[in-house]
């Protein structure tokens, strides 16, 4: 499986018999995983989504969003509890407004799945933690 490492972006092969939670970017020799969601940018967007073969859940959000601050913490649960199955990665919709528009986000928060650079499911306001997990474990 293809990974992007979440501090340099680089993409590495990851072994399937060795233990995802130990392995170390070949590049910048950093953690693959770090049970927190990446910031998403225009920058490092297409080597998490489109690149790596992990599917990525992504929450649309905003700093003066109410139901965006209280989905949070469960955001953040959910990455430190489900990684390696899921990348979890947060794109804050004021400052990354053309990942907005491209996605067409009029709502938010708004949580969406990619597989491999498609978008495969859509969620649209914030979720209680059961809901959420459950809402991701259709995609596991």
């Amino acid at each position: 499986m293809v990974i992007a490492c979440p501090s340099c972006n680089g993409l590495n092969r990851l072994p399937t018999q060795k233990p995802a939670l130990e392995a170390r970017c070949g590049k910048c020799k950093q953690p693959l995983f770090s049970g927190e969601p990446l910031e998403l940018t225009a920058a490092n967007f297409s080597a998490h989504a489109n690149k790596s073969e992990l599917p990525l859940v992504v929450d649309f959000w905003a700093g003066w969003c109410g139901p965006c601050q209280s989905f949070a913490p469960v955001f953040s649960q959910a990455a430190r509890e489900l990684e390696p199955h899921f990348r979890f990665g947060k794109i804050n919709t004021e400052q990354q407004q053309q990942l907005a528009a491209q996605f067409n986000i009029r709502s938010i928060p708004t949580l969406m799945l990619f597989k491999q650079g498609k978008v495969v499911a859509q969620q649209a306001g914030a979720l209680p933690k059961q809901a959420f997990y459950q809402w991701l474990s259709q995609y596991k």
